[in-house]
């Protein structure tokens, strides 16, 4: 065990690290993954940028929805895991984030040059006219436009909405763009079936080719949009290490895997490599990691 955690460690403590963090690390903070332990996706289907776009009753199911479930997204906190890579950054090993994450968590928790390749749940955007406002505001208008709607919360699903009856749905009412006055509202983040814009992509790639190392946290690593960073590195042939709960699909392409909690490793190899931090850091023993290679 030991052993496993300094090899860590050592490649860390060269510097150079670029950080591709998902869903994984944000679990500890209350926010379900697709694929991981929590396992929320199995049983929910995420909303598509072509249904909503082209469907306003799945536009309406998708707002009423994400209107209770933002309430929980907006008191997640971040966790030691954050905390830890912003160490990393202040301590000057990670050079940059790229997250697949929406939540705005590694931002919260301090770090740094961080590339949000899905964007944030926090900020809304007008598909008619490009205005961009804030999912506060937003959150004021539906309240306004909704007075009582406040149907029990069971669980959040991964992307921040929440699973509700058709008559609870049919009830809620959607508001437009203040600024065009007609134009249909979205999150400012990337649907399933949507496009990153080039050039976050370009960012991402000239991060992770800048590298001297490939930190993965808690990805799977299924779709395309963050295994191409992986695939980049290991053709330059850039070191990947992956600390995973479960199988990736980029373990063939890293020189160290690790299945393990991130609250725990995380703080444990930013203790290791930058410093046991002051009382109330986040610093914590490290428990309950298996070495897979």
């Amino acid at each position: 065990m030991t052993e496993t955690i300094d090899a860590l460690a050592g490649l860390v403590a060269g510097g150079g690290v670029v950080v591709l963090s998902g869903a994984g690390l944000s679990t500890e903070s209350g926010i379900p993954d697709y694929r991981g332990p929590s396992g929320a996706a199995r049983r929910h289907t995420p909303m598509t940028y072509q249904v909503f776009t082209r469907d306003a009753q799945a536009r309406r199911r998708y707002w009423a929805r994400s209107h209770l479930g933002w309430r929980v997204i907006a008191r997640a906190a971040p966790n030691d895991g954050h905390r830890a890579v912003a160490r990393l950054q202040r301590g000057g090993l990670v050079d940059g984030v790229i997250t697949q994450n929406v939540d705005g968590l590694h931002t919260a928790a301090g770090s740094p040059r961080v590339v949000e390749l899905h964007g944030r749940l926090d900020e809304v955007v007008c598909l008619g006219c490009g205005n961009q406002t804030s999912r506060e505001e937003l959150d004021r208008r539906l309240r306004e436009a909704n007075p009582g709607f406040d149907a029990r919360v069971a669980a959040v699903n991964p992307d921040g909405d929440v699973d509700l009856a058709d008559d609870e749905v049919a009830r809620f009412r959607t508001v437009d763009c203040t600024f065009c006055g007609t134009g249909v509202l979205k999150p400012d983040v990337v649907f399933f079936g949507e496009t990153v814009p080039a050039p976050r992509v370009a960012r991402c790639f000239d991060m992770v080719q800048r590298a001297r190392l490939l930190l993965v946290l808690g990805s799977s690593l299924t779709v395309m949009s963050g295994r191409r960073f992986v695939l980049r590195a290991a053709k330059l042939g850039i070191p990947v290490v992956i600390v995973n709960q479960g199988p990736t699909r980029g373990d063939g392409y890293a020189a160290l895997t690790l299945d393990a909690p991130l609250g725990r490793l995380l703080p444990a190899l930013a203790d290791r490599t930058v410093g046991v931090p002051a009382a109330g850091d986040g610093g914590v023993a490290p428990t309950g990691l298996t070495a897979v290679r």
